[in-house]
């Protein structure tokens, strides 16, 4: 069986490198349990990863060279998949697993007009003062309020469409390679011309996610994220949580508005977006419950 693993929330949260590696750590036993059955690819959130990248480039950028934003989306992907790597490897090597497993540095194609490039949607890096931020709206970024914390950068994150390297992840999978691939999204970029660009954007990693399953054909999505289940009326008295539902079902409550926009809500769509693909079963949950979620006793299973 061919799995798809999103890793989002506690899986990759961590102020530092030792809390981000002790996150994982978490989850390792799960993961190499999948991996020893199963082909599975590993697509991962950015974390705070990504807004340190960008931060060092803002604070350095009077001595070093600023780089663009697809730029650090690559180096997001090689610090991350070099971790994640690190952290799988010592649990297969203790389980005495015999496996290998290699990051691919993945580029996500996207429409150059996607109306995201119009309505920047995705805060990133440093919080600043509003005179701060207006300072720098004049190199041509959008800066603008962020949930009364701060005034920060907001970029477009575009729809994916399709995955420039998925030949070379089916082919890693069906050695059977453990692949970690559009790692924060991917590397967004648009073809023009026959030749590809990279743009200023971030990609939701849960659409990413279910767009790497459409390309390698995979059965389960798993989106691992804070919360052990989907819920209805979320943090309300009358909340309820959702075991096994159909994609009919997700689809009602999703315009219904049950979901959190940026939170809970772009999982929904990946769940939609891989099911119309030809995925089976994607299953929501948190790192505790991976296991007894995937065999069905917890989280919540979202089926044809």
């Amino acid at each position: 069986m061919k799995i798809v693993v999103a890793l989002g929330g506690n899986a990759i949260a961590g102020k530092s490198l030792a809390e981000t590696v002790r996150a994982l750590r978490r989850i390792a036993p799960v993961l190499v349990e999948l991996i020893q059955k199963h082909h599975v690819v590993i697509v991962h959130g950015s974390g705070p990863q990504a807004g340190a990248l960008l931060l060092q480039n803002e604070l350095t950028k009077k001595k070093i060279p600023e780089l663009p934003l697809d730029v650090i989306d690559a180096e997001v992907q090689g610090q991350l998949g070099y971790i994640i790597e690190q952290v799988l490897m010592n649990e297969m090597h203790r389980r005495k697993v015999n496996k290998h497993i290699v990051t691919v540095i993945t580029r996500v194609l996207v429409d150059a007009k996607d109306k995201a490039f119009t309505h920047p949607s995705k805060p990133v890096g440093a919080f600043y003062t509003k005179a701060q931020a207006m300072r720098l709206c004049k190199h041509g970024m959008t800066y603008r309020d962020d949930a009364g914390r701060g005034y920060r950068r907001f970029v477009a994150s575009p729809h994916p469409l399709g995955i420039v390297e998925s030949t070379v992840i089916r082919t890693l999978l069906a050695d059977g390679i453990t692949v970690i691939a559009a790692g924060g999204g991917g590397i967004p970029v648009v073809k023009n011309k026959g030749r590809l660009h990279g743009v200023a954007a971030v990609i939701d990693k849960d659409l990413a996610a279910s767009v790497v399953g459409k390309a390698v054909r995979a059965d389960v999505l798993l989106i691992v994220t804070a919360v052990p289940s989907v819920y209805l009326n979320y943090q309300k008295s009358n909340h309820a949580a959702l075991k096994k539902i159909h994609l009919k079902d997700a689809k009602k409550y999703l315009n219904d508005g049950h979901f959190a926009e940026g939170s809970m809500e772009p999982k929904i769509e990946a769940a939609l977006l891989f099911l119309l693909n030809g995925g089976k079963k994607v299953v929501i949950t948190d790192i505790s419950h991976c296991a007894e979620a995937l065999a069905g006793r917890a989280g919540t299973t979202i089926i044809l």
